[in-house]
């Protein structure tokens, strides 16, 4: 149509009338539009640093909180010390849904072996007590008849197989 309009163009018609009237408007469209240009391209050169890059000087300054250090040293020290993770024993004592009892079973047997862990895990509708890290299958059953023969609990004790915390050396004669 644009082209019809073209190949039919006459000196006064509503498009020559309409340019007339708007090329002022145009015009001072472009005048802000190359103003605006210009400022955000002269922006963006001083927003620049006036230092050289580090890819020009092939030095690389490091600018390092000295709290980092004092992490490391932690962090270091408590993977040296802290326990480590091994495949071991547990003894399942518990399975019950009645959590009052649960506490009382679990309270019993922190009082009377204060020198083992008791886990204690919640697998809907049941509370499930896990007594101790043991690597050795021996030793958790030399546990399990301790705790028979105390009566702490009525029902029985079974030797379960689990990834448990060993304690490394360093810690072991911390302790002695």
């Amino acid at each position: 149509m644009f082209a019809v309009n073209l190949y039919f163009y006459r000196e006064g018609t509503i498009y020559d009338q309409w340019i007339a009237a708007n090329s002022q408007g145009v015009r001072k469209m472009k005048r802000i539009g190359l103003i605006a240009l210009s400022l955000f391209i002269s922006s963006m050169i001083w927003a620049q640093p006036a230092q050289p890059d580090s890819s020009m000087t092939s030095k690389v300054v490091v600018i390092k909180d000295p709290r980092l250090l004092i992490l490391e040293r932690k962090e270091t020290e408590f993977n040296t010390i802290g326990t480590k993770l091994a495949k071991g024993y547990r003894l399942l004592v518990l399975k019950s849904n009645d959590r009052d009892y649960s506490m009382k079973v679990r309270s019993l047997l922190l009082q009377n072996f204060p020198d083992q862990k008791v886990y204690m895990t919640f697998q809907a509708p049941f509370i499930k007590l896990k007594f101790g890290n043991f690597t050795d299958k021996a030793d958790a059953e030399k546990y399990r008849d301790m705790i028979l023969r105390g009566k702490y609990v009525t029902n029985n004790i079974y030797v379960v197989p689990e990834v448990v915390e060993v304690k490394t050396d360093k810690t072991r004669e911390e302790e002695e």
